[in-house]
């Protein structure tokens, strides 16, 4: 604590002179990257059309309005198609993530030296990549449709439901499986009776949780081809069809705020 000269009493400061220097020095560095950064972005930009964007968005804007009404009936299928992807490569997803799960919560695994690592690089790869890319990837090979959507929703979504049910694996009350393991019970039963009661409902809520990130994933795979109500939006898209793509997003507002509701509905429930 530094010492005032003239009175010989103790200073409280909240930083000692290197710490204060060290912060600075920080900050320093993060202005230097920042400034750096935003000379190469700014080299890279077209400012032009950056300055006359309120412009075009305006004139998007009047060309979008008011929807065509009538195109809604051709998005019956569209939206119906997105709702299977998503609900589909959820069910599909927590299948395998429940597995996946198992083998890499530590107090479950059978191996923590070769398992284990295994069941968390299946995590780590899965959540790792976009849909969109799984999608891409999966209709180079499958070819284009609903079947590739509900694949690249199933793969992007194990690793997430898999991370959070061996979270709550590894949380579980160990004193219920000691008790059953001391009846004489087997590694199987012991799992059937002492861990999956104990998260079942947060497999739920991850369930349901998951399935409501889908339908806002699997609105846009369209876009590259794997079916759904993004199909309709590329469409409309390619041919500057601006008022049918007002109506499609408005379609997709109201297909994600339901599925809110409805998760949040369930959720409550579950809690």
């Amino acid at each position: 604590m530094p010492v005032n000269e003239q009175s010989g009493i103790p200073v409280w400061r909240r930083r000692t002179t290197g710490e204060s220097l060290r912060q600075w020095g920080m900050w320093l560095i993060g202005t230097a990257i920042f400034v750096y950064c935003w000379q190469q972005i700014s080299e890279a930009t077209t400012w032009f059309f950056v300055w006359d964007a309120p412009r075009i968005a305006g004139d998007i804007w009047t060309r979008a309005t008011p929807p065509r009404w009538e195109y809604i009936t051709q998005l019956g299928r569209p939206i119906w198609d997105t709702l299977n992807i998503a609900t589909l490569g959820t069910i599909i997803a927590l299948f395998l993530a429940f597995p996946v799960a198992f083998l890499a919560a530590h107090n479950t695994t059978p191996s923590r030296f070769l398992i284990r690592p295994i069941a968390l690089l299946i995590i780590v790869s899965t959540r790792s990549i976009n849909s969109l890319i799984w999608a891409l990837l999966l209709i180079a090979i499958i070819g284009p449709g609903v079947f590739a959507g509900v694949i690249a929703i199933a793969i992007r979504s194990i690793g997430f439901c898999a991370k959070l049910l061996y979270e709550a694996i590894e949380e579980i009350d160990q004193t219920q499986v000691e008790a059953i393991t001391a009846t004489g019970a087997s590694r199987w039963q012991v799992m059937a009776y002492g861990i999956v009661p104990q998260i079942l409902p947060a497999f739920a809520g991850i369930a349901v949780f998951r399935w409501d990130i889908n339908i806002r994933e699997s609105t846009v795979l369209g876009l590259v081809g794997a079916g759904g109500i993004g199909l309709q939006l590329s469409a409309s898209l390619n041919v500057l069809a601006w008022p049918q793509v007002s109506l499609i997003l408005l379609v997709i507002l109201a297909a994600v705020v339901i599925s809110e509701w409805v998760s949040a509905k369930v959720r409550g429930a579950i809690i």
